[in-house]
């Protein structure tokens, strides 16, 4: 008795909520060229930012690895002698 009660609310809240939801389309994108330039520039600027960043998080990562996998070494070398 639930399940039908139930699916007959779902189904009655989609046939008659669906075009009440639906979204209005008949707005166009009008900005101008300005507008356009300035928000890639903008893009340009914060991913000439980044990329040294992560090129410099990179070289911290491999040094600290480096540096791990020798004290390791030498530690495996100690306890052979």
């Amino acid at each position: 008795m639930l399940n039908i009660r139930r699916a007959v609310v779902g189904l009655a809240l989609v046939l008659s909520g669906s075009p009440v939801m639906a979204a209005d389309t008949t707005k166009i994108y009008n900005s101008g060229l300005l507008v356009l330039l300035f928000v890639g520039f903008c893009a340009l600027l914060v991913v000439v930012q980044v990329l040294p960043a992560i090129l410099s998080v990179m070289g911290l990562t491999k040094k600290a690895a480096k540096g791990a996998a020798d004290a390791q070494m030498s530690t495996a070398a100690a306890k052979k002698h």
